[in-house]
């Protein structure tokens, strides 16, 4: 019996080449909104940390504010960039 391979009706585009068709394409952000995109998640995992510890769960809350400093580090490593300070 002959199976012909057929193509998918929706390929994929944009930086996931293994996407599933249907789900939502990854945006390209500006080296200036993955900034601002980092530290809003380094503050989101500060607050986190101080509901988790005012919620007397010490050993959650020492995970989520040790993570904070991470998205920090790779805001500043993305604001050394060149094509972050070329923008206007």
């Amino acid at each position: 019996m002959f199976i012909a391979i057929a193509r998918p009706a929706v390929e994929p585009q944009g930086p996931d080449a293994v996407a599933v068709p249907g789900s939502p394409a990854i945006p390209f952000l500006t080296p200036r909104a993955l900034h601002a995109r980092l530290l809003n998640n380094a503050a989101a995992r500060r607050r986190r940390g101080q509901e988790r510890k005012s919620a007397c769960r010490s050993d959650d809350a020492a995970y989520w504010i040790s993570a904070a400093p991470m998205a920090v580090r790779k805001a500043c490593e993305l604001r050394r960039h060149s094509t972050f300070v070329d923008l206007p």
